[in-house]
């Protein structure tokens, strides 16, 4: 007996600030329950058989209204209500948003005698994200990654990687990329354009954004994800080196795939945990 419902946004996450308010036929207010943390409604007052209409409203997300039957049961079984960010922005609340390396991947695919593919990754990297109140489009993004940190499973690949022949750590300890604008791309994609600094070269590099959401997390804090790809040619940071095996196939392809998994932390610092 009662309103059962589940508010998620479009990528599953649980919307704990939402509110359902159920009105009969003639307009007038008979429920109103918010979710817990879980996105979760259960109310258990009585419903008389007949319809209804369900209203959900959260902050920063666009009203859903749908119709409900309430059988002899006196129940009403809303299901599963999936919310839009208002304006069809998917991106996070504005402010400050820190990386959380702990929970972040910064990888790269290259080609390995043009039949197969080599996955490396950064380990040691930082970050934050300035999501602008005004004008999201002028939303800012920061980060510094130790190109020392590059693991690709094999320590003598890595100590290559590391050399002059590609990164070179010692002259270019750092590679940095620094955003000061978004393109929408879809409801939840965008374009970023920053400028990456990878072995003494300044390059434009953009981003392809997609925003998987925001939820809570076990410490208090509030926490956003996102995926990025974008593809970069080491000849365009001056990385030539190469080996030509047999056939002309390069040992190493010079097109490297950029995946980036980010999740950060509403604020300017991480949880101690």
């Amino acid at each position: 007996m009662g309103l059962t419902a589940r508010i998620r946004t479009r990528d599953g996450w649980a919307v704990s600030h939402a509110v359902v308010t159920v009105t009969d036929a003639t307009g007038a207010q008979v429920v109103r329950a918010e979710a817990d943390a879980e996105g979760t409604v259960h109310d258990t007052t009585a419903l008389a058989p007949g319809a209804y209409t369900v209203i959900v409203t959260a902050v920063g997300y666009a009203p859903v209204a749908a119709g409900a039957i309430v059988t002899a049961s006196g129940r009403a079984e809303v299901g599963t209500v999936t919310l839009a960010r208002q304006g069809g922005t998917e991106l996070p609340p504005p402010g400050t948003w820190t990386i959380d390396p702990a929970h972040s991947s910064v990888g790269a695919v290259a080609q390995h005698l043009g039949i197969s593919s080599v996955h490396g990754r950064f380990t040691d990297f930082s970050g934050r994200i300035e999501i602008a109140p005004d004008e999201v489009a002028k939303s800012r993004v920061e980060a510094v990654i130790s190109a020392a940190s590059i693991d690709t499973g094999n320590g003598m690949r890595d100590g290559h990687l590391k050399s002059p022949d590609f990164l070179d750590v010692e002259t270019y300890p750092e590679i940095t990329y620094r955003a000061g604008g978004l393109t929408p791309a879809g409801p939840d994609r965008w374009t970023v354009h920053g400028e990456l600094t990878m072995h003494g070269v300044v390059r434009p590099v953009d981003l392809d954004l997609a925003c998987l959401g925001t939820g809570s997390d076990p410490w208090g804090g509030t926490r956003a994800a996102f995926r990025a790809t974008t593809e970069l040619h080491r000849e365009d940071f001056a990385m030539n080196y190469n080996q030509v095996v047999q056939a002309g196939i390069a040992a190493i392809g010079t097109t490297l795939k950029v995946e980036l998994d980010i999740q950060a932390v509403q604020g300017d610092s991480l949880p101690a945990v």
